[in-house]
């Protein structure tokens, strides 16, 4: 399958006031390496709006297996697993410096006709195209 990472340095404005990183944080790392990814493929947000359908997230589940800390280097992976009905990436976020594995989640996107509003219950052949040119 298609994978991206982006390595993330946590900052003192991640964090809570228990030292370690809030938990609605990492949706922010989940986006970034997913930008990426959508990147490679040529089909990130303004994209998406381009070919006329919107991506909404309709699922999103985090596992917090370590907590993450202040100046701690990670590495985020994002890998599309589905795409013909509905778009799923799983997530895997790990210490940079030892691999050791810390988060682990996924978010499930739908495409919307931008026009009707409607729910497709096909991904758009816009995006299968592009997908399977990079498998």
């Amino acid at each position: 399958m298609i994978t991206a990472s982006v390595t993330i340095k946590i900052q003192f404005y991640h964090l809570d006031p228990m030292k370690v990183v809030w938990h609605g944080n990492y949706m922010h790392f989940f986006e970034q390496a997913r930008c990426d990814l959508l990147d490679k493929i040529d089909y990130n947000y303004p994209q998406m709006i381009e070919s006329g359908f919107l991506w909404p997230i309709v699922d999103m589940r985090i596992k917090y297996i370590c907590p993450l800390q202040f100046a701690q280097s990670i590495l985020v992976t994002a890998t599309i697993v589905e795409f013909e009905n509905r778009l799923k990436i799983k997530y895997l976020i790990t210490d940079h410096k030892t691999g050791a594995k810390l988060t682990e989640g996924f978010t499930i996107q739908v495409a919307v006709d931008a026009v009707t509003e409607e729910m497709c219950f096909e991904t758009p052949q816009v995006f299968q195209i592009k997908v399977k040119a990079l498998l």
